[in-house]
């Protein structure tokens, strides 16, 4: 009889390897598109990268789905509410299913969080409103920052236990006040919304998303990165060239994946910025501080 809490294990020291995917990158017309609304990756069997549909919402948000032995979390829901055309629910469930069929135990745990409060990253989080042993943490800075501590301590680093897979989270405002990075030491993932991707950075705070910078790069240098992934792919291969607003097909992509380099890249950027309003591109990124 197999037993329902049997351990699951997690590597402590995360193996490097490229993210084995092409990801569905829109279609001419949108309206004939024959894609899934919600693209799945499985990274490993604990692991999992959903993309948004192109020809659903041009943001195309990437989600991520970690299992740990006691509970999964959900970063992000992603661009679009109604379940007809983001199905996010019924995908999670699924992969639940999936996982618990192969890894039992009672009482398997959601929860839901987001690197922000941007409507791209939130607009699912009703698909999750009376779901069962399911807990959802309002993305706004008053709910988010309150739950991982930073309420109290802006500069401390979260621990977020899974079971046997413990996240460390960061605030990182800058981008939107509520921003936060998670890193994964199962995986070697650093996931940093959208203060860092292939894609344009708005800034809404420019000091505070240099300090962010700084932080993350730190950071970064002293734990295994295997991938800096955000949540966009926004430029084309050209470097320094991105894809205009509201593109849904979006042929020449590059990776979604970044390296600890590049967050040096973008610090040494920040630096060569200073106070020069106005859009600046690099060739990984787009640096946008026409607001802040």
């Amino acid at each position: 009889m197999t037993d329902p809490g049997r351990p699951v294990a997690f590597a402590t020291v995360p193996t490097a390897r490229p993210l084995a995917v092409s990801w569905i990158h829109g279609s001419t017309a949108a309206k004939y598109d024959t894609n899934p609304d919600l693209q799945v990756y499985a990274h490993d069997e604990h692991t999992f990268i959903l993309r948004q549909n192109k020809a659903v919402h041009y943001e195309a948000p990437f989600l991520f789905l970690l299992f740990g032995a006691d509970r999964a979390v959900l970063i992000d829901t992603g661009a679009t509410a109604d379940p007809a055309h983001m199905p996010l629910r019924t995908v999670v469930d699924g992969l639940v299913e999936q996982w618990l069929a192969r890894h039992p135990r009672p009482g398997y745990r959601l929860l839901v969080v987001h690197t922000h409060a941007h409507g791209d990253h939130v607009a699912g989080d009703g698909q999750f409103a009376g779901r069962p042993d399911t807990e959802l943490i309002g993305a706004r800075r008053d709910a988010a920052y309150a739950f991982f501590g930073f309420d109290a301590d802006p500069d401390r680093t979260a621990l977020l236990d899974l079971g046997g897979r413990v996240l460390e989270c960061l605030a990182i405002p800058g981008h939107h006040d509520a921003s936060v990075s998670f890193y994964d030491p199962h995986t070697g993932f650093l996931l940093t919304g959208d203060t860092v991707y292939r894609g344009r950075l708005y800034v809404q705070d420019w000091a505070a998303f240099g300090r962010s910078v700084d932080r993350l790069v730190d950071f970064a240098r002293r734990r295994p990165v295997t991938h800096v992934l955000g949540c966009h792919i926004e430029m084309t291969t050209t470097p320094g060239t991105d894809y205009p607003v509201g593109w849904s097909y979006q042929p020449d992509e590059p990776p979604l994946e970044l390296t600890v380099e590049h967050l040096a890249q973008l610090q040494r950027a920040v630096a060569e910025v200073g106070e020069q309003r106005g859009r600046h591109a690099y060739p990984d990124f787009v640096i946008d501080r026409t607001n802040g």
